[in-house]
C-alpha cells in the first residue's frame, strides 16, 4: 500500500500529511519524534505496511490547509478523512467534525452528544489519540471550566488555532473558552 504525504509549513510549525487515496489518514507536527512513532504504528496497525510517495497535495488537505491560515476558518470542513480506529474512536472523532469552527466544547459536552455522559475520560483518550487533528478538531475540546488541556500538537498550538478561529472571544455552542484560559497561554 502507498499513502501520499506531503509537509506543509504553518504558522504553527511543520505539518506532514498522510493520505490514503482521497481521504486524509494522518496528520502530525512533525517536530515530535515520538509522536510520528506514534502515527506511523497507528496506521499501520490499521492499514498493514506501507511505503510513503511524496505528492503536492494529499487528498487536496495542502490546498484546504493553505485556505484555512490564510482566515477561511471553515476550510478544513470539507476535507475526506479515512477514520481508523475502534469503533468507539470513531464514534468520538465523527462527533469532533460537528464542532464548528470558533466555538469550543467541553469533554463533558462531547460525552452528553454521544449519549454517554459518564464517559469523560473515554472520550477524553479517544479525543488524544485522533490521528488527523486539526481536520477532527480535537483543538476545539476544552475543559468545563475553559481552560486548555491535553493537546498533543501541545498547548501552545492548541490557544493559537482557538485564537485563529476566534474560539477564545467568541462562545462555543455551550459556552466561551475563559480568559483566565488564555492569560495562562500568553504567560511565558
Amino acid at each position: 500500500m502507498i499513502l501520499e504525504t506531503a509537509t506543509f509549513r504553518s504558522p504553527i510549525g511543520t505539518i506532514t500529511l498522510l493520505a490514503k487515496e482521497q481521504a486524509l489518514a494522518g496528520l502530525d507536527f512533525g517536530d515530535r519524534d515520538a509522536r510520528v512513532r506514534a502515527l506511523r504504528r497507528h496506521l499501520e496497525r490499521w492499514l498493514g505496511p506501507f511505503e510513503l510517495r511524496k505528492t503536492r497535495d494529499p487528498a487536496g488537505a495542502v490546498s484546504r490547509l493553505r485556505a484555512y491560515f490564510a482566515g477561511e476558518i471553515t476550510a478544513l470542513d470539507s476535507q475526506p478523512v479515512v477514520l481508523l480506529g475502534t469503533p468507539f474512536q470513531v464514534e468520538v472523532w465523527t462527533a469532533l467534525r460537528t464542532i464548528p469552527a470558533g466555538r469550543t466544547w467541553s469533554y463533558r459536552n462531547l460525552a452528553e452528544r454521544l449519549g454517554r455522559p459518564q464517559a469523560q475520560r473515554a472520550v477524553g483518550a479517544a479525543n488524544g489519540r485522533n490521528p488527523v487533528s486539526l481536520f477532527v478538531p480535537c483543538h476545539r475540546v476544552v475543559a468545563s471550566d475553559g481552560s486548555l488541556h491535553g493537546y498533543g500538537g501541545g498547548l501552545r498550538r492548541k490557544h493559537w488555532l482557538l485564537s485563529h478561529e476566534g474560539a477564545v472571544q467568541s462562545a462555543g455552542p455551550e459556552r466561551r473558552t475563559h480568559s483566565r484560559a488564555v492569560a495562562v497561554m500568553t504567560a511565558g
